[in-house]
């Protein structure tokens, strides 16, 4: 029994050997494989690390290709805003003689390079021009004769004070707005020129005697003007309260009148515009320019302030701030569309026109018969001056503000904030007939020195002259 089962079992355990053969066999090349494997590793990492302590690899030269020069890129015009050099008055060559290495005689020459130096000269003190009128004896007719000494253009009258002094003193004066006793510091420092408090006072007096002429005729080429703007502003005369009233136009004839009042009433800018007024009359919402004829245009920058302060105190109430939004949105109607519109024919002017003022009216309608609303006041003004908010749609060029007036007088605000005005009626004129001269010569491009200079110089010119 056990003999047949030992001889069954042989062929089972002859067949696991050799299957356990095969499994050492196999497993030995599997373990040979992984030292090769091993070894390769090891290798590959040799050459890692040699690689990464070699030195960059530097590309072999090659022949560049020939490329034709380009011209430079201009560049835009904008951007060419760069310092331009002056015209030297003075050239100061700066050279060496001899080598700073051996000391040799250098020789030839060309020019390295060039640097700019702006400065100003030693402070001119004043030149004292004694005139000497010398009489001689004549045998023939046995009397002494001596020539008519003339300086008309080079003092007042008889006075000692030159007029280039004299238009210095009005130009730190009025366009530079020194006090007087700053304008005797300055003279002093800088030129050596010591002058009384009443001289230079005097010596404004007598620029404003000199030109008093041409400045008379600034009123009526203002009249003349196709725009003109109207202000006024609070002045002391004395202690006294008046108004400075500033009359002004801008183009290449542009005029800067102004003149003192002690009323703020119409008759007084009746008489500055006078009857023969051509152009439109731009103001403020001041009744007096109410009763002056001709086509007005309204500042709509004092209608907005006002707005926007009724905004601002009515800030819960939702039909104020609407009402306050509609009109200021007939002002950016307005403007959009003369930005939309490059040359407007008048008939899409006038189409444009009177749907602006159609709107306005509405507007106005709404709260000007509840004089209990916030918005009666403002809502009357709409109504009484409908045909005065939108002129500058009408006439090319226009504005629909005055701000030209307001910041051509602010000058004199200030002047009169630091001295509190002026202390005589011939002190108010000096000081407005010089603002008027000088302010229109600078509106006009001109340097108000030179041409105070020459119209000193040269009474005979009667009109200030136009911008190059």
């Amino acid at each position: 029994m056990w003999h047949d089962y030992v001889v069954h079992l042989e062929p089972e355990v002859d067949r696991l050997r050799a299957e356990n053969a095969e499994l050492w066999q196999l497993l030995t090349m599997t373990q040979q494989q992984s030292a090769a494997a091993q070894q390769r590793i090891a290798e590959l990492e040799a050459q890692v690390a040699h690689l990464s302590a070699a030195p960059p690899v530097v590309k072999p030269n090659r022949q560049k290709a020939v490329s034709v020069p380009q011209p430079r890129k201009k560049r835009a015009g904008e951007h060419n805003t760069s310092r331009k050099r002056a015209q030297p008055t003075r050239i100061e060559r700066h050279a060496l003689e001899r080598c700073p290495d051996c000391h040799y005689r250098l020789r030839g020459e060309s020019l390295d390079y060039c640097r700019e130096v702006i400065e100003l000269p030693a402070p001119q003190p004043v030149e004292v021009i004694e005139h000497q009128v010398v009489k001689r004896w004549c045998p023939h007719c046995a009397q002494w004769c001596s020539p008519q000494l003339d300086l008309s253009g080079q003092v007042f009258g008889q006075g000692r004070i030159g007029v280039r002094v004299a238009a210095l003193v009005a130009y730190l004066r009025t366009t530079l707005r020194l006090p007087v006793r700053q304008v005797q510091t300055y003279l002093a420092t800088l030129h050596d020129l010591h002058l009384s408090v009443g001289e230079i006072v005097a010596l404004a007096h007598g620029v404003r005697q000199q030109l008093q002429g041409q400045a008379d005729q600034l009123l009526a080429q203002v009249r003349q003007q196709p725009v003109v703007h109207q202000d006024e502003t609070g002045w002391r005369e004395n202690g006294r309260n008046g108004y400075v009233w500033a009359t002004v136009s801008d183009g290449p004839q542009a005029v800067r009148y102004y003149e003192y009042s002690p009323s703020r009433s119409h008759h007084v800018a009746q008489r500055l515009l006078g009857a023969d007024l051509r152009g439109v009359l731009v103001s403020d919402f001041y009744a007096a320019y109410n009763l002056l004829p001709g086509r007005h245009q309204r500042c709509w920058t004092h209608l907005l302030r006002d707005l926007h302060a009724l905004k601002e105190a009515q800030a819960g109430r939702a039909e104020v701030l609407q009402w306050a939004r509609a009109v200021r949105q007939l002002y950016d109607e307005a403007q959009d569309w003369l930005h939309t519109q490059p040359a407007p024919t008048p008939a899409e002017r006038c189409q444009k026109y009177d749907s602006l003022y159609q709107s306005a009216c509405q507007l106005g309608q709404r709260y000007a018969f509840s004089s209990q609303h916030p918005c009666w006041a403002l809502a009357k003004r709409l109504l009484r001056h409908q045909e005065e908010l939108f002129q500058f749609v009408l006439v090319p060029g226009l504005p629909a503000d005055n701000n030209l007036a307001e910041r051509s007088i602010r000058p004199l605000v200030i002047m009169r904030k630091i001295s509190g005005g002026t202390r005589s009626k011939a002190g108010s004129k000096t000081r407005l007939t010089l603002a008027s001269l000088l302010g229109t010569w600078q509106a006009r491009h001109l340097n108000p020195f030179t041409e105070c200079l020459v119209a000193l110089q040269q009474p005979a010119q009667a009109t200030p002259r136009a911008s190059p």
